[in-house]
C-alpha cells in the first residue's frame, strides 16, 4: 500500500470534510421560441430555454405512448422529481410480442387491444396482436393527441424528448406486428421481408407510407420546443440502409422548412464504438448504445456535435455498472446519457417494479438518485468550457483502474476513476475496492490555489477535502478508500460545494 503524500513537495494538502451542492436548471417556459439546438460555444451541449444543457436520464423502453396501459403522466412526474430530464420513446411503426429479449413487462409489448399507431384502424379484423387491422391512409387522431400530450408534459417538467421515428425489425415476432406489415392493413401494401422495409430500393411501396408518416409527425410536432427526432434505432440491425436513413433526415428537413422552427436530427451509430467518416450535414446529434469504455466521445469529437450514449444494458441488474458507464461518458466530454431502466413499466410508472434476475439490464429508484447526483454534480462546472483531456491524469498503480479527465485548463477539473471488474453470474458485476491511499493521483495544475473534494458517486457525497497550493506541476493525490468508483473535483480558489451538498442529501433521501 503506498502512503498517503498529504505534504509532498508537489502541493500542500489540508483535509476536511464537506458536502456537495445542488444545482437545478429551471424548466422554462413551454413553447419556448426556439427549439432545443447545439450550442453555438460548444456544439458537443445542446442549449436548451436559455441554458448550457446536458441530457441525463434514465427512462422506460421507449412504450411511453404506444401502450395505452401506460400512464405517461405518472411517468413523467417520476422523472422530474427525481431530476432527470430526457426519455426516448417511439412512434408506434414497431412494437414487440411479450417476452421479446427477455424483459418483463415490457412496455414496447403492449397487452392485446393495446397497441396505439399512428394509422387508424379499419373496419376489417384480423391484426395480429387483436383488434383490426390498419388503414395506412388514415390517421389515428387519439393517436396523435396522446403523442402531442407526452410531448407537452414532458415540456412543463423540462424534460427532452427523443422521438424515434424507426426501429428494425429484428425477428419475424416483431414484424408480424408492424401495421406495414402486409397481414395487418388494408391497402395491400408491406408484402416483402423485414430486411427490406427501410430501403430505398426494395421496399414494394412502402417508402411513401414511411415519408407521409415522418411529414405527419414533424408537422404534428412542429410547436414544441422539447424534443428532437432519432432517424431509426440500432439502423445496424435488420438490413436498414445508409442511403434510406439519409433520405429520412431529408424529408425531416425538407419538411420543417415551411413550419418556421427547426429540431435536431439523431442518428444512432452502433454499438459501443465506431468513427464516424462520412457524417451526414443533416444529423447534429451522434447517438451510441452500450458505450462503455467510451472511446467513441474521442473517436468523434473533431465532428463537433453532440455525441450521446442513449442505450444501455445486458450487463445485468446492478446499479454499478450503469452509473459507471453514466459518470465514464460523461466526464470523456458525452453531452447525452440515457439509462434504459426496466423498473418502469405498465402499473409501475413511478420505476419500482421488482423485475427478475434474468433482466438483462437494469434500472431503480437508488440507481436513478446516483444519475441525478452525476447531473447535479456536472451542472455545477462551466461544462461548455470544458474539455476531455486524460492526459493530464496519471494514477500509481494504473492496473485494474482507469482514468478520466474533463478539464479547464488553470480553473476547473474533473477526474473519474473506476475499477473494471469482471463479470460475475448473470452479468452480475462484482464489487471491486481500494484501501485508503492505495490509490495516488497525480493531475497536472498550474501554480495557485485549488480546492480538492473527492466525492462518492454512488451515495451523493463528498469524502474528503484538500486545499492544494501546487507550485506547478504534477500535483499529488492519494485517493481514500472506495469501491467501484470515485470522483475528485479540483476548482481554483477553494470554493466549498458543502452548502449544496447538503440540499442533495436533502433531495435524494437516504
Amino acid at each position: 500500500m503506498l502512503e498517503k503524500p498529504m505534504n509532498s513537495s508537489h502541493c500542500i494538502g489540508r483535509v476536511g470534510l464537506g458536502l456537495l451542492s445542488v444545482w437545478f436548471l429551471a424548466a422554462g417556459p413551454v413553447g419556448a421560441a426556439e427549439a432545443l439546438r447545439l450550442h453555438p460555444e460548444n456544439p458537443h451541449y445542446f442549449l436548451f430555454r436559455g441554458r448550457p444543457t446536458v441530457i441525463i436520464t434514465s427512462g422506460e423502453h421507449y412504450g411511453a405512448v404506444l401502450n395505452l396501459d401506460f400512464n405517461y403522466r405518472r411517468y413523467l412526474k417520476t422523472l422530474a422529481k427525481e431530476g432527470l430530464n430526457g426519455t426516448r420513446t417511439w412512434v408506434g411503426a414497431y412494437c414487440e410480442p411479450s417476452g421479446a429479449f427477455r424483459i418483463a413487462q415490457n412496455t414496447l409489448a403492449p397487452r392485446p387491444g393495446r397497441f396505439a399507431s399512428p394509422w387508424a384502424r379499419s373496419e376489417q379484423p384480423g391484426y395480429q396482436n387483436g383488434g383490426n387491422k390498419f388503414d395506412l391512409t388514415r390517421w389515428d387522431q387519439a393517436y396523435f393527441k396522446r403523442l402531442k400530450d407526452f410531448i407537452f408534459q414532458a415540456g412543463k417538467r423540462g424534460i427532452v424528448v427523443e422521438v424515434n421515428l424507426f426501429c428494425p425489425f429484428y425477428e419475424e415476432s416483431m414484424w408480424r406486428l408492424s401495421p406495414m406489415n402486409a397481414v395487418n392493413n388494408v391497402n395491400r401494401l408491406g408484402a416483402l421481408a423485414r430486411t427490406n422495409v427501410y430501403t430505398l430500393d426494395k421496399n414494394n411501396g412502402l417508402l411513401g407510407v414511411e415519408e407521409t408518416l415522418v411529414r405527419k409527425v414533424v408537422t404534428e410536432l412542429s410547436r414544441f420546443d422539447n424534443l428532437y427526432y432519432e432517424i431509426c434505432n440500432e439502423p445496424y440491425f435488420g438490413g436498414v440502409t445508409l442511403p434510406w436513413q439519409r433520405h429520412i433526415a431529408e424529408v425531416i428537413v425538407e419538411t420543417e422548412k415551411g413550419l418556421g422552427r427547426r429540431h435536431l436530427i439523431s442518428q444512432n451509430i452502433a454499438n459501443q464504438k465506431a468513427s464516424v467518416k462520412d457524417p451526414d450535414p443533416a444529423v447534429a446529434i451522434l447517438n451510441f448504445h452500450y458505450a462503455s469504455p467510451p472511446e467513441t466521445v474521442a473517436l468523434n469529437y473533431d465532428l463537433n456535435r453532440v455525441i450521446g450514449d442513449n442505450e444501455t444494458g445486458f450487463r445485468g441488474t446492478n446499479d454499478a455498472p450503469y452509473r459507471m458507464e453514466g459518470w465514464d461518458f460523461i466526464v470523456a466530454g458525452g453531452g447525452l446519457f440515457n439509462h434504459l431502466d426496466y423498473s418502469f413499466t405498465a402499473g409501475h410508472e413511478d420505476g419500482r417494479f421488482v423485475y427478475p434476475a434474468t433482466q438483462p439490464g437494469g434500472g431503480s429508484p437508488a440507481l436513478r438518485r446516483q444519475l441525478r447526483f452525476l447531473g447535479e454534480f456536472i451542472r455545477r462546472f462551466d461544462f461548455l468550457h470544458m474539455r476531455p483531456d486524460n492526459g493530464l491524469v496519471t494514477v500509481v498503480p494504473a492496473a485494474g483502474v482507469t482514468a478520466r479527465a474533463l478539464a479547464r485548463p488553470g480553473q476547473d477539473y474533473i477526474v473519474y476513476l473506476r475499477t473494471a471488474p469482471q463479470p460475475g453470474e448473470h452479468g452480475q458485476y462484482p464489487a471491486a475496492t481500494f484501501a485508503d491511499g492505495q490509490l495516488v493521483v497525480e493531475v497536472s495544475l498550474p501554480a495557485g490555489q485549488f480546492k480538492a473534494q473527492w466525492l462518492d458517486p454512488k451515495q451523493g457525497s463528498v469524502i474528503r477535502s484538500e486545499h492544494l497550493t501546487p507550485a506547478g506541476g504534477a500535483c499529488k493525490l492519494a485517493a481514500p478508500a472506495f469501491q467501484d468508483d470515485i470522483v475528485l473535483a479540483i476548482r481554483r480558489g477553494g470554493e466549498d460545494g458543502s452548502r449544496a451538498a447538503r440540499a442533495a442529501q436533502a433531495a435524494h433521501g437516504p
